[in-house]
């Protein structure tokens, strides 16, 4: 009561169970003490907890940031003494782990769809294969240019995944088409496919680039922010048109060899039939 709360010796008043199961008083088990102390105690969860705060400087992220308090925390507290972060800081870690599962399933998501429309295993491996390039080339441009990978740099990445493996499609697709119901070569379909399907190809990622590069250069409100957006996707767009035309027919080449090879063996070696009317 409101009443027992003014003095601190009315906490004779409050009774605990012994380990007999009995009730007794508390200064029974207690002694007290007349000392400074805080006038309230923080909790996170059920442990005392204490905030510190901090703000960014003028040109350095929240990434840089977050692990600059991680290395002085792990330096200098004890390890008695745990520490997590909250407000902005928590929800930029969340949304980062976040992004990296979102890739993950999307590219299962994708593997998946190729798989069901090829109706191979393999071929939708030669369509991701391209990936990397991109990842890669988003990634060492915005090093050359000093941006961090950031959220809108990691939401570049995402379109990129879109954008870069519809150039191993278009070559993929009229390959397929040619060694099915033509009966070519997978060498002879697949730079067939590349010498058709390279105006589309650069039709359209010329189309891209260009639509990206304001974004690149920061034009408009906001511009430097998104920035990082915009150089992900250039750069990851040069890097995979360079590359993506050179190793996509390399790529399918070997992988329809194995994928014929793997044919074969689950198949088991061909019996000779003997035609009608004939003995063995």
């Amino acid at each position: 009561l409101p009443r027992f709360q003014k003095r601190a010796g009315d906490l004779r008043w409050v009774y605990v169970r012994s380990n007999q199961g009995k009730m007794v008083p508390l200064d029974v088990v207690t002694r007290q003490e007349m000392n400074l102390g805080p006038l309230q105690v923080n909790h996170a969860g059920q442990l005392p907890s204490v905030t510190i705060s901090f703000n960014l400087t003028p040109g350095v992220s929240l990434s840089a940031a977050t692990e600059a308090v991680k290395k002085l925390a792990s330096e200098n507290l004890p390890s008695t003494v745990s520490g997590k972060f909250m407000g902005t800081a928590q929800e930029f870690e969340k949304s980062m782990t976040s992004l990296v599962w979102l890739l993950v399933l999307a590219l299962a998501v994708i593997y998946l769809i190729l798989g069901i429309l090829y109706e191979s295993f393999i071929h939708p491996v030669t369509i991701l294969a391209g990936l990397p390039s991109a990842a890669m080339g988003a990634l060492v441009t915005l090093l050359v240019f000093g941006r961090e990978l950031d959220l809108y740099a990691f939401v570049g990445i995402m379109m990129l995944v879109g954008i870069v493996k519809k150039n191993a499609i278009m070559m993929i697709d009229f390959a397929l088409e040619a060694e099915r119901k033509e009966g070519k070569s997978p060498e002879q379909s697949i730079m067939e496919g590349g010498m058709i399907r390279f105006r589309p190809i650069m039709m359209t990622t010329i189309a891209a680039f260009a639509g990206i590069l304001p974004i690149a250069i920061g034009f408009g409100a906001g511009g430097s922010a998104r920035r990082a957006l915009g150089l992900a996707v250039c750069g990851g767009l040069v890097v995979s048109q360079l590359v993506t035309l050179l190793i996509t027919p390399v790529i399918y080449t070997y992988f329809d060899e194995l994928q014929n090879w793997l044919g074969r063996k689950s198949h088991g070696p061909e019996e000779d039939i003997p035609e009608p009317g004939t003995t063995t």
